[in-house]
């Protein structure tokens, strides 16, 4: 499966760590913005049942502020119920890391990062290209307890909402599931009237030595093993110096608690030889217990692990998010320094996360995978919770469900669509899509009965069609392909290819068709978009553009709920390259779309920005309900490049995009009220917005109540025609 895992990261580098920013929107006729973060006036109304907000790339500045919030969450203590090796008794993991608590050391798995990993690439562009190399093995780092007892007492406290689920593999004997989370986990103990407690978020972690009365600090001897160097900088702080970047022990704090405060206790670290770590402790109460407190933090590289990303996001109408993506799977590093993959499948695995209404804990993370890669893209969410999830297997052994479309692997790499209840703890089915060669699945919308729409791309031929569709003669290249499962996920409603005839000979980065994003109406019409290089791609008479117009052209087809018929199929786009990233319908048939573009792309008079700026510029286009014209079209960006991700419109018309830039100038705005057919009261969160940006921030993910806005310009005329910039 070697080509699938390269394809599977050349596809995930595209969508990095969940990222969290500012929020556009734009008025319904296309001429202004506003701009701000807030609480969602009304889930039903913006977010569309399988409306998906994919949370996307980042840069350095923009990334240390996103993991500033996520750091701020309480690590989550997992129990250990057979997810892991039996030694290990509790285990905590994050983007980039994962911590195994045992009585007498602590390990840190600690991932490296893909040189390609931060690379802007273009989706598509290099699709089905392969990467050079596997990725590096994780560092091991282990904090040993010199002479601790092995047999301490282990107490967990502070248990938390959320709760863990590892569906793993087509043996459901195997899953393990509702794994409660504490905050806190305490070994009785360790030394003679010594305890050590663990706690901290995600981006530290403290353990802090409790000492007694009739102990003393000098029975604590610390050996870190996995470090390259260790050394003591002038701060006090520990140096850990790792492959994949240096891990810090603050300098320890170090108190005894007298009349309710606490008492600083003078100390420090003392390095007794190159991995040998004790302290120093100056005089102290012999009467009162002693705390030793260092803070272990692995920020530095927090979120850069190689194989962690977040893809997208889908709300429910109660307001909470459920966030798929892939992460490293809990590979326990063994004394040899090899992984232990007993318990842990593949080395990737999808994980989907519910996280509650007001962002400050989980509800719970369930993690799903087999024996090879597999990566979640895509992710809906119905009225009663069930999470719908589409992603790439390579493995053989994909939890899949009796009564399953497809409970047998294809080829190199397939489609899977997972269906989970509301608590995230069981599969309500799950399926195979796919060929006998590599099959990418990227966005997936549910309908009121719960019918799954999916779409990405395909290399395989005997991709499974169904009689009567609008076309099932595979075409040589990626093509992509719109399928409809049922709700039971048994069976497939429709499936058809949507693509043109590649170039002969096949340029080495052909594109074919690639699937980005879908939508539905409420009479079942699938709309399509992504990004195509064929020059005879499907259109329709009457659509807006019927001519391939540059290098790569957004394609915006709109189904028939049979999937027989293009109610119709047009290009977007100018002469160089232009890539669909998602789309939005309407109650009135309306479709907006978002992506990236660089020149001479179609604008509309009037619209917030009808020039290119920078180098390559989000755009945003609604189309008429017969694909016929665009009812406004503009660019949106500053002088570097602007990549929206996801976009979402509510009952007014109103689109709220999604996306990350580098420009220093991406068009802000100063704070006004929105019309009262969005407004209502703004969260007391709501931070106060600034009328410039820093480079590479996200322009992102939460809906707003309350914004500022841009003065309008003019209005679009009523029927406005497109014009060629």
């Amino acid at each position: 499966m070697t080509f699938l895992r390269r394809s599977l990261r050349m596809v995930a580098s595209r969508r990095p760590w969940l990222t969290i920013g500012t929020l556009v929107l734009m008025w319904s006729d296309g001429t202004s913005w506003v701009s701000g973060v807030s609480h969602t006036p009304d889930l039903n109304a913006v977010v569309a049942p399988g409306a998906i907000l994919a949370l996307s790339e980042q840069d350095d500045p923009a990334y240390a502020r996103t993991r500033h919030a996520y750091g701020q969450l309480p690590l989550h203590f997992e129990a250990n119920r057979g997810q892991t090796d039996p030694q290990v008794d509790f285990l905590a993991r994050g983007p980039g890391y994962t911590v195994f608590l045992t009585p007498n050391q602590t390990i840190f798995s600690l991932s490296s990062e893909s040189p390609r990993a931060r690379q802007w690439e273009r989706p598509g562009k290099t699709l089905g290209s392969q990467r050079t190399g596997e990725p590096q093995q994780p560092a091991v780092l282990r904090m040993m307890l010199i002479g601790a007892n092995p047999r301490a007492k282990v107490a967990a406290m502070k248990q938390l909402a959320g709760n863990v689920n590892y569906l793993r593999g087509n043996d459901p004997s195997r899953w393990r599931t509702d794994i409660p989370t504490y905050a806190e986990v305490t070994y009785k103990d360790v030394y003679p009237k010594i305890d050590v407690v663990y706690y901290g978020n995600q981006r530290e972690l403290e353990y802090d030595f409790l000492l007694y009365p009739g102990s003393s600090p000098d029975a604590i001897r610390l050996r870190f093993d996995g470090a390259d160097r260790i050394g003591i900088d002038d701060h006090g702080d520990l140096l850990l110096h790792t492959t994949v970047g240096v891990v810090r022990e603050s300098k320890p704090r170090i108190y005894q608690t007298i009349e309710g405060g606490q008492q600083p206790i003078p100390g420090r670290y003392v390095l007794l030889s190159p991995s040998l770590v004790s302290f120093a402790v100056g005089e102290y109460d012999l009467a009162r217990p002693l705390v030793i407190d260092p803070t272990l933090v692995y920020s530095t590289y927090l979120g850069r692990g190689g194989r962690d990303r977040g893809s997208a996001i889908a709300v429910d109408a109660s307001g909470n998010a459920y966030v798929t993506g892939h992460t490293e799977s809990v590979e326990f590093p063994t004394d040899s320094g090899t992984f232990d993959a007993t318990f842990n499948g593949g080395f990737e695995d999808v994980f989907v996360t519910k996280v509650d209404a007001s962002g400050s804990g989980f509800v719970y993370s369930t993690y799903l995978g087999g024996t090879d890669a597999d990566a979640g893209w895509g992710i809906a969410v119905d009225g009663l919770g069930s999470a719908y999830v589409i992603g790439t297997t390579g493995s053989v052994d994909f939890p899949t469900g009796s009564g399953a479309f497809d409970a047998i692997f294809n080829g190199a790499g397939d489609v899977f669509v997972t269906k989970l209840d509301a608590d995230g703890s069981a599969v309500l089915y799950s399926t195979y899509v796919g060929g006998s060669h590599i099959d990418h699945g990227r966005a997936i919308a549910v309908d009121a009965a719960g019918n799954a729409y999916v779409t990405g791309a395909t290399l395989s031929a005997d991709f499974p069609m169904t009689a009567g569709a609008f076309d099932t003669s595979f075409s040589g290249h990626f093509d992509a392909f719109v399928t409809k499962l049922n709700a039971a996920g048994s069976a497939i409603v429709y499936s058809t290819y949507l693509a043109g005839t590649p170039a002969d000979p096949l340029p080495p980065e052909a594109v074919g068709a690639f699937g980005h994003g879908i939508a539905l109406d409420v009479a079942g019409n699938a709309y399509v978009t992504g990004p195509t290089d064929s020059p005879d791609f499907p259109t329709t008479a009457g659509a807006f553009d019927t001519t391939f117009d540059g290098a790569i052209d957004t394609f915006v087809t709109k189904l028939d709920a049979a999937g027989a018929t293009l109610a119709y199929s047009t290009y977007l786009g100018g002469s160089s390259e232009d890539h669909a990233q998602a789309i939005a319908v309407d109650a009135a048939g309306h479709a907006y779309v978002t992506g990236f573009t660089s020149a001479d792309f179609p604008t509309t008079p009037g619209a917030f920005a009808t020039t290119l700026k920078g180098l390559a510029d989000a755009f945003v286009t609604k189309l008429n309900p017969v694909g016929s014209a665009l009812v406004y079209s503009t660019y949106l960006g500053g002088i570097s490049s602007d990549l929206p991700s996801g976009i979402a419109v509510d009952v007014s018309g109103i689109a709220y995009v999604t996306g990350t830039t580098i420009s220093p100038d991406f068009p802000t705005t100063q704070r006004r009220s929105i019309p009262a057919s969005t407004a209502s009261s703004p969260s007391p969160r709501t931070p106060s917005l600034r009328s410039s940006m820093r480079p590479a921030r996200c322009f992102c993910m939460r809906l707003i109540s309350a914004a500022p806005t841009l003065t309008p310009v003019k209005e679009l005329q009523s029927t406005p025609q497109a014009t060629r910039t």
